[in-house]
């Protein structure tokens, strides 16, 4: 047999094709994010109304009692959101949030006044005294009163302890009342409707316990908003809440994105204008400090971001990623570095080793910079910070260390010595991860940038090595390895199969335990002899 046609050449035809494949995706990627996306216009630049939060700086939640915003933030606030909203949404009156409807009769708005109730009976009492002074000084700049936000949902109260602040509150104001919850919980409880003038109804796509797609997200709204209707004749249903997160993690068909975003708002205001619908969109700032309770999604249902700027317009095409060039950037980067670093102890020389270090540093550097991107999003403060970025060291040095072994096989040198504890710290680090992603992963990221390094990596070596050259499994590295694939399984069927991320996921996987499940060293030795 042709030595260019032996056992060893295919499998470096082989491993040569997957370089190249992983070099051109990471650049696909980062091209493709960057392409302007056609999108319908929306019928106008206005909306009719948009939840209001001031809770956009860094280390601000409304968690925080002593948490406090001056008139002259909610000012300057209102002003700028009166260019493009007719009515802004509240739901507390606590923290200066009282002085909203003055300020928004000032601008020519009208408010949605929320009264926050919660399991504190004290708190409660406080927010109803507050909530019902602010009705009675303001009733002209207010189009209801909304006593209370999911909180059947949450649990914090029952039907009857809701009714009775309902009660209370349309008692003591002359402005219509009513109670704001996900849409389900309204035919839930059929018998509030007889405690408030109009229903308001929560109808987030994205949150539903069967995910909708972007695509048919608002035919959805239009479902669930006749089928209220009908449950409720005669009754004037408001949608008090709707929106799409322009980033987080995807949930089976429902794509947290920029782009999915504009899609989302731009088609429902068309919706909601041939309907005449009364609705308030979520939300107008992104709110960092949901990022602690809902995941990286949380934070980003604004129309604007936490520094006010405007995500996308109402018109035109819309580009997820306009600093797209950045990963391209990072990838000639993550190449010069893998072929800097090769050259320290090299053990190999011609032109494969060093294109083999160009590509792999080329994808390298796309997959850290696309994980980089995520961490912007995702990241809270600096223990995450910090925790994300040593991760990612660590994937760049194992990459490093796994890039100079490929180099050297694919060039016909020597190759260097892999040590067990490096393979087994990322079995476990994968294994771990997946554990909560099975059993806790309604808010967490997949880190695909992170893990593709070392995966990749091992999966190539396992490919190129003959025996003698890489250490056999440890038994608690195939442990670990047995259980990777039918966590990534779990995790996949979780999200209905309907997840791309999901499935590159489960691929990562097989990546980093097929190699040490099955010893394809003893498969082709055996192969040869025959």
């Amino acid at each position: 047999m042709s030595s260019a046609f032996s056992p060893l050449n295919r499998r470096q035809g082989f491993a040569w094709l997957a370089l190249v494949l992983l070099a051109l995706a990471g650049a696909y990627w980062w091209w493709a994010i960057g392409r302007p996306v056609a999108l319908p216009d929306a019928p106008s630049a206005r909306i009719a109304c948009v939840s209001y939060a001031p809770f956009r700086n860094a280390g601000e939640t409304p968690l925080d009692a002593q948490a406090f915003i001056s008139s002259e933030r909610i000012d300057e606030d209102l002003r700028a959101l009166s260019q493009r909203f007719d009515c802004v949404r509240t739901y507390s009156q606590g923290q200066g949030l009282s002085a909203v409807p003055q300020i928004a009769e000032r601008y020519g708005m009208k408010v949605l006044l929320g009264i926050w109730l919660g399991s504190d009976k004290k708190a409660n009492a406080q927010q109803v005294e507050l909530g019902i002074a602010t009705a009675r000084k303001y009733p002209q700049v207010l189009r209801g009163v909304i006593v209370g936000n999911e909180v059947l949902l949450r649990g914090d109260l029952s039907a009857k302890q809701l009714d009775g602040y309902l009660r209370e509150v349309r008692a003591a104001v002359s402005v219509p009342v009513t109670y704001a919850d996900v849409w389900e919980f309204w035919l839930r409880h059929p018998e509030l409707a007889g405690s408030v003038d109009y229903l308001t109804i929560h109808i987030l796509p994205y949150w539903e316990d069967t995910p909708v797609s972007p695509e048919r997200a608002v035919q959805h709204v239009a479902t669930v908003y006749a089928q209220v209707q009908q449950a409720f004749p005669g009754r004037r249903v408001m949608i008090g809440e709707t929106g799409w997160p322009s980033a987080g993690r995807p949930r089976q068909a429902a794509s947290a994105s920029v782009v999915n975003e504009a899609r989302y708002l731009r088609e429902f205001l068309l919706y909601a204008a041939t309907v005449q619908m009364p609705y308030n969109v979520i939300e107008a700032f992104d709110q960092p400090w949901k990022r602690a309770q809902e995941g990286t999604a949380g934070g980003y249902w604004g129309i604007f971001d936490a520094q006010a700027r405007p995500k996308f317009a109402m018109v035109g095409p819309v580009t997820e990623e306009p600093r797209w060039w950045a990963g391209w950037l990072a990838g000639v980067a993550g190449a010069w570095l893998f072929v800097l670093v090769g050259v320290w102890r090299r053990r190999w020389s011609g032109w494969r080793g060093w294109l083999a270090l160009k590509l792999g540093g080329f994808a390298s550097g796309c997959a850290l910079a696309w994980q980089f991107r995520q961490m912007l999003f995702a990241c809270r403060d600096t223990w995450e910070w910090t925790e994300s970025l040593i991760a990612c060291a660590l994937a760049l040095l194992s990459a490093l260390w796994l890039a100079r072994w490929i180099a050297a096989r694919m060039a016909g040198g020597v190759s260097l010595s892999l040590p067990h504890w490096l393979r087994l710290g990322w079995l476990f680090a994968l294994a771990f991860y997946e554990l909560l992603l099975v059993f806790d992963g309604r808010y967490r990221d997949f880190p695909l940038g992170l893990f593709l390094l070392p995966c990749a990596g091992f999966a190539l070596i396992g490919w190129l090595s003959d025996r003698g050259e890489v250490a056999m499994p440890l038994l608690e590295e195939r442990f670990l390895a047995a259980w990777l694939p039918l966590l990534a399984a779990i995790v996949l069927v979780q999200e209905g199969g309907l997840t791309p991320v999901a499935w590159l996921w489960l691929g990562l996987n097989l990546l980093l335990a097929l190699p040490v499940l099955f010893d394809w060293r003893s498969a082709r030795l055996q192969s040869q002899q025959a």
